[in-house]
């Protein structure tokens, strides 16, 4: 009997500073990269010649045995996923209600499939990645926000408007921060820009720390990272800071976790990258906050992926749903 040829697909993950694109199998293989500039290029039509011939260059040594089988991207912004349709992508002028899923398979005859990025992310991990081992489970990014997926029974979870999982704008202070999605989201406290003002704004008032010294003397060259190291090597202020966004985060996750019971929360992103003086207080903070049936039946994860989540899961957007 002669053997099905293995499926590939192409994924996309379409940021808003570079296009990052990736020949993946179906075993969660990446085969080949591309990446292309997202500005300056003419409109939808323009980038759609851009990813097409970079999928040219992506199939050009396509393995014996392999077959290409679909397309999939995961875009900064609100989607329907059903019909493939993007309603507006942050921080990309000129993507307004553009049917990409359409477009896309007109242009290569092929299956097609759009949905927001960290969904794409979310079902990445979730296949091949950390969240390989359950059913239920939550998938966070830390980074500029805080951005959430819902795997549900094995399913990414979309919601009535496939909208859900907008969990950075969860509240976790009633009388908070506000912001064009609401009052006290979380993200509001726990994205980069929130992470570097608390600690310039503590290094103003006086507070002896050595972030800015790691920083090179330079206030602009504060980063979450530089922060991080300085916690790692048991800075007070750094220690605290991390302290305070694990006490944010587990309030939002501590509401996930009763209203969902997920197996596991898997967090990515660039500030999970803090490792333990983020973890061990996150987890700290967690408990404090559910009983003991809950706390003791949820693991908190980093993802494993890393920065090829994306286009991972973009990939497998085709053939996986």
């Amino acid at each position: 009997m002669e053997k099905s040829p293995e499926r590939c697909a192409i994924g996309i993950d379409f940021g808003g500073t570079v296009v990052k694109m990736a020949r993946v199998d179906e075993h969660g293989g990446i085969g080949a990269r591309a990446s292309f500039a997202t500005a300056g290029l003419d409109g939808v039509d323009g980038w759609l010649d851009e990813v097409e011939r970079h999928v040219a260059e992506l199939l050009k040594d396509l393995p014996a045995g392999q077959e290409w089988r679909g397309i999939g991207v995961g875009v900064p912004g609100l989607v329907n996923y059903a019909k493939g349709f993007i309603y507006d992508l942050t921080n990309v002028p000129g993507w307004t209600a553009v049917p990409l899923a359409e477009k896309l398979a007109a242009r290569f005859n092929q299956p097609a499939r759009v949905d927001n990025d960290v969904n794409a992310m979310a079902l990445g991990e979730c296949t091949y990645g950390a969240g390989q081992a359950y059913q239920h489970a939550v998938f966070l990014t830390l980074g500029t926000g805080v951005g959430g997926g819902l795997l549900i029974n094995n399913n990414l979870y979309r919601g009535a408007y496939s909208m859900a999982g907008e969990i950075g704008h969860v509240s976790i202070d009633m009388n908070g921060v506000s912001a064009p999605m609401g009052r006290g989201g979380v993200e509001q406290y726990v994205g980069n820009r929130q992470i570097v003002a608390r600690a310039l704004q503590a290094l103003d008032e006086g507070r002896a720390s050595s972030i800015l010294e790691r920083a090179g003397g330079q206030r602009d060259a504060v980063t979450p990272k530089v922060i991080a190291e300085a916690a790692e090597a048991g800075d007070a202020l750094a220690l605290e800071i991390f302290d305070f966004v694990a006490d944010c985060l587990a309030t939002m996750m501590a509401s996930v976790a009763y209203l969902l019971q997920p197996q596991a929360f898997i967090i990515g992103g660039g500030v999970s990258a803090a490792g333990p003086v983020l973890f061990d207080p996150l987890r700290r903070h967690l408990n404090e906050r559910l009983s003991e049936h809950f706390a003791s039946r949820v693991v908190i994860k980093r993802a494993e992926l890393g920065n090829d989540a994306g286009v991972i899961g973009a990939a497998a957007l085709t053939f996986l749903e």
